[in-house]
């Protein structure tokens, strides 16, 4: 039977790498690196041929090649599906019940509150997520919290490119309980390797995400920095939002200067938000394989304004609804009103367009000789149904057409200079 799993080059090449780090984990350091790239994204590349076992497994495991939904075992007997937000028990606005917390974190503070909690119950040993580098603040590192206080490092969004899983089979090996935040990519990364791998769901004791406007590559952080007339050398603090909701970007340099820039400032342009291609395609950026998704909540889909901060949280799975009422009873978290899915499609109807849209994108990218990923239990073709024809051609011809400009693959990953 001839092999058909893709190579490295060929998962970056067809656009379907998020650079979440798991295949330098499977295959080891010492033969996958992940790189800074030229064009901002961090990308796998092989110091050495793969052999075919390891090249098996990373197709079976990364976000890329194959996406699923959620784990039926998972979810609990009151379950409910909607087609667009997918599995869920209990949605609602809510936010962290710490004022400071919710004031730090993104929108709410949600998922920072969840993670306090979760160490300060002793419930897990560690968290792990991404915060901002203390040598490099204007990119991201994968951490590992064991207390409060570096939970709250973490706070706050980082758009750019950040890869939490690098170590990820060594963490496993630390043989200890803990909790997971990070993008849906790479919870649909993790939850592929809990079926090759059974320590994942022994000791990841919570999956917990975000619902994913896309990330963006470093050049948008570099373009920011260009606007202002600065360097990353000069850097001391590169902050996308917080301290408030949304809050501003703010910029702080080792010579003392601080820069402020308004949410819509840093984002009115959608031309240069510099998404990666990977994101372009998601058929789940509301994190269904999460047991807790928390998600901006404008009407609309964009701030008009400042406020006190507040999430929409979804709650999916059986062990997901137990964290959140227990983090209810604590006071962790709070909760300003009950929603269903239909007020979601209000609150992001970016992300009701996207998942109506994937089905087609996949065909034209398909169309066009591209790799596609394996995309099964997310309902995108029976969603696609409920386009119509004429909607499903414009997207299928329009996904055909950017692949065949090479705007939905990229090149062969090589490292920038300078790193």
């Amino acid at each position: 039977m001839p092999n058909t799993d893709l190579t490295l080059d060929e998962i970056v090449r067809n656009g379907l790498c998020i650079g979440c780090g798991l295949c330098q984990s499977i295959a080891g350091p010492q033969r996958v690196r992940l790189v800074m790239t030229e064009s901002g994204g961090e990308r796998p590349v092989a110091s050495v041929a793969l052999d075919d076992a390891t090249l098996h497994r990373i197709n079976e495991t990364c976000p890329g090649t194959r996406i699923e939904g959620a784990d039926a075992a998972r979810l609990p007997a009151n379950e409910q599906v909607d087609p667009i937000w997918g599995p869920w028990s209990r949605m609602v606005i809510g936010y962290a019940g710490d004022p400071a917390i919710r004031d730090q974190g993104s929108t709410g503070g949600v998922l920072t509150a969840l993670g306090r909690y979760l160490v300060e119950s002793g419930e897990v040993d560690f968290i792990l997520h991404v915060a901002a580098s203390r040598e490099a603040p204007m990119r991201s590192r994968r951490q590992i919290s064991f207390d409060a206080a570096q939970v709250l490092e973490g706070a706050g969004s980082r758009y750019g490119p950040a890869a939490p899983l690098v170590d990820f089979l060594a963490i496993l090996d630390r043989n200890r309980p803990f909790a997971f935040i990070g993008k849906p990519c790479d919870v649909n990364a993790v939850r592929n390797l809990a079926r090759q791998d059974p320590r994942v769901d022994r000791l990841m004791k919570y999956a917990l995400t975000f619902v994913c406007g896309g990330a963006s590559d470093l050049g948008k952080s570099e373009e920011v920095l260009r606007q202002l007339g600065l360097t990353e050398a000069e850097l001391t603090l590169f902050r996308y939002r917080g301290f408030g909701n949304p809050g501003p970007t703010r910029l702080e340099t080792k010579d003392g200067r601080a820069f402020e820039i308004t949410y819509p400032e840093m984002w009115a342009d959608e031309a240069g938000w510099r998404i990666q291609p990977r994101c372009k395609i998601c058929p789940d950026a509301i994190g269904e394989g999460a047991d807790i998704a928390a998600s901006d909540c404008w009407p609309g889909g964009g701030p008009t304004g400042e406020d006190e901060g507040f999430n929409g949280i979804l709650v999916r799975t059986q062990a997901g609804a137990r964290l959140f009422e227990a983090a209810l009873r604590a006071g962790a978290l709070a909760i300003d009103r009950e929603i269903g899915p239909r007020d979601m499609d209000v609150f992001q109807p970016h992300q009701v367009r996207k998942k109506r849209a994937v089905w087609a994108r996949l065909a034209g990218m398909a169309a066009a000789g591209m790799a596609t990923p394996r995309v099964t239990g997310l309902r995108i073709e029976e969603l696609a149904r409920e386009n119509g024809l004429a909607q499903n051609l414009a997207e299928a011809r329009g996904s055909r057409r950017r692949a065949k400009a090479g705007r939905l693959g990229e090149p062969a990953p090589e490292p920038r200079a300078g790193g």
